[in-house]
């Protein structure tokens, strides 16, 4: 089940996730500031990176990245191929990251909860079995993620 090739595939992704989420540029701009009566002014002498000006993209290739390495692992375990499994689990990475940075669930926490909750079940449910555990795997990542939601923010 597990053989030299598949381990060096998990590896592989799991460098490539870590690669976009450890070299993204920090915040290291120097700042320069100025001060006049009742007046402040910020100039940044560094332009910023394109993840701090695209936070969508941001939160999207995070997600990706931690996807592929869950869904690298949940083929391996499963025996349904790491490369299936890291496929699938970027895109339902890529997902739950917009889930989680959309501004509109930040308005509806406990839907937030539930749909995270639900699209990560479901990748993990594909990337493990067929479709009856994926549908499986769905509902209970939903029940999970309301759980959650309910625990976090009932008053």
């Amino acid at each position: 089940m597990i053989n030299s090739s598949s381990v060096r595939s998990l590896l592989v992704s799991l460098f490539f996730a870590l690669q976009a989420i450890l070299l993204a540029p920090a915040n290291s701009a120097t700042l320069e500031a100025s001060a006049t009566k009742g007046h402040h002014v910020k100039q940044s002498t560094r332009q910023s990176s394109y993840l701090q000006r695209h936070p969508k993209v941001k939160s999207a290739t995070v997600g990706a990245g931690l996807g592929a390495v869950a869904g690298g692992a949940t083929g391996l375990l499963t025996g349904r191929g790491v490369l299936r499994g890291a496929a699938i689990g970027a895109g339902t990475g890529a997902g739950v990251g917009l889930i989680r940075s959309s501004h509109t669930m930040r308005a509806h926490p406990i839907a937030k909860d539930v749909a995270t909750g639900t699209a990560a079940g479901l990748g993990l449910g594909w990337a493990a079995g067929r479709r009856h555990s994926t549908v499986k795997a769905g509902a209970l990542g939903a029940a999970a993620g309301l759980g959650v939601g309910l625990f976090k923010h009932a008053q």
